[in-house]
């Protein structure tokens, strides 16, 4: 039985009262106040002030409450930098581990540092277009070799902010695994993301680990029914609020459905998605250059893509005009897809040298290091849009060529 537990009984049975007679004063539920009375459930300073009330404990209650709080941080803090400790001085772990473990054993010292956590989850937001690929991924998986230790070591409150630091650092993982074309422990990362994501109970990273999941499966050689049918399984989340995240499974739905063929059903879906964007916050739309905003070019993009696969080329190159007039220079990749949508629909629209030149075009002069898995994949839907009886042209083996290196 904790310290409050102990005062709190004491100040119970002196005032006559039973469990269920104290259930009825402070509205709290009689199982609640037994378990915090055995210790096995922390108090709240809401409780502690009812129970002082109720009880005319003269503030012993709440002063009980608050030296079992202080021990409680004491604890924790000690705990966390016993596990920092140990990482730090491993002798197997990465020099980067070593450091980062370091560093967040001295923010221990002076005081939580689970705030950082989310600072860090938003640095790699905007780090993920401007780092390096192989960069971004050593700096996070020190990042999240410390974060692994943290979270085994809290048992407490701060256990589900870490959790979801860790959900939303695994989508970044992923993502990179799909990109650099490791699709198979891509999606082992998709599903312990969501693992996590889900024991964090936070669901706003329930949906968006989902919602990226959803996207990349559209460039990751999943069946396109698979994925719309993961993403009719997150819908019922969204609840009508519009995020990022909602926005992210809107818009990669709308993707899957056109891969299956469903343009109809896909249209409507960028519609949804149309409607759910006009709804975001400012700080959201402004975010830019972030992974975890959801600006306008995103919708672009969608509508570029669905627009092209559904042959309403008019509405596709008004999508995409668009789009390139918003994208950042900065995520040259990004453009260089919406360009590869321009091939194919010059070559939908009956236009297929000028179609098979842009996207041969865009290949060679695009940076190497910028050619990775899902720009690929987007090349294959030029491909793709050829029809049989052109594909004996010289430009369409060249391009076959490119796509396939």
């Amino acid at each position: 039985m904790g310290r409050f537990g102990q005062t709190l009984r004491r100040h119970r049975e002196t005032a006559g009262l039973s469990l269920r007679q104290l259930d009825a004063l402070i509205n709290f539920q009689f199982s609640h106040i037994s378990q915090v009375e055995r210790g096995i459930r922390p108090p709240t300073e809401a409780m502690a002030t009812a129970c002082d009330r109720e009880l005319n404990a003269g503030g012993a209650l709440i002063e009980a409450y608050r030296n079992e709080r202080a021990g409680h941080t004491d604890m924790h803090r000690r705990t966390m930098l016993a596990a920092m400790a140990g990482l730090a001085a491993a002798p197997a772990v990465a020099p980067l581990v070593g450091l980062e473990a370091l560093r967040h054993g001295l923010g221990a010292a002076v005081g939580s540092d689970v705030d950082e956590w989310e600072q860090i989850v938003a640095d790699y937001g905007h780090g993920y277009y401007a780092q390096p690929h192989h960069l971004l991924m050593s700096q996070l998986n020190a990042d999240l070799t410390v974060l692994q230790h943290q979270i085994a070591a809290d048992t407490g409150t701060h256990r589900p902010r870490l959790l979801r630091a860790a959900g939303r650092l695994s989508v970044i993982v992923a993502l990179g695994l799909v990109a650099s074309g490791q699709t198979v422990l891509g999606r082992r990362w998709w599903q312990t993301a969501q693992r996590v994501a889900d024991e964090s109970g936070d669901a706003d990273t329930q949906v968006l680990v989902r919602a990226w999941d959803v996207v990349n499966g559209c460039y990751d050689g999943r069946p396109p029914g698979a994925v719309v049918a993961l993403s009719d399984e997150v819908l019922p989340l969204l609840g009508g609020q519009a995020t990022s995240a909602a926005c992210g499974l809107l818009a990669g739905r709308a993707q899957a459905l056109s891969l299956a063929g469903r343009h109809t059903e896909a249209v409507d879906t960028v519609r949804q998605l149309a409607d759910v964007a006009g709804r975001l916050p400012a700080a959201v739309v402004g975010d830019v250059e972030s992974l975890w905003g959801w600006p306008e070019h995103r919708l672009r993009h969608t509508e570029s893509w669905v627009y092209t696969h559904a042959g309403r080329l008019g509405d596709a190159e008004q999508a995409q005009d668009r789009a390139l007039e918003l994208y950042p220079r900065s995520q040259a990749r990004l453009r260089a897809q919406v360009q590869l949508h321009q091939a194919a629909r010059l070559i939908r629209g009956g236009h297929i040298p000028d179609g098979l030149r842009l996207a041969a075009d865009l290949l060679d002069g695009l940076p190497v290091e910028q050619h990775n898995h899902l720009l690929r994949s987007v090349a294959r839907q030029v491909v793709d849009a050829v029809p049989a009886s052109e594909r004996r042209r010289p430009a369409f083996g060249e391009l076959t060529d490119r796509v396939t290196a």
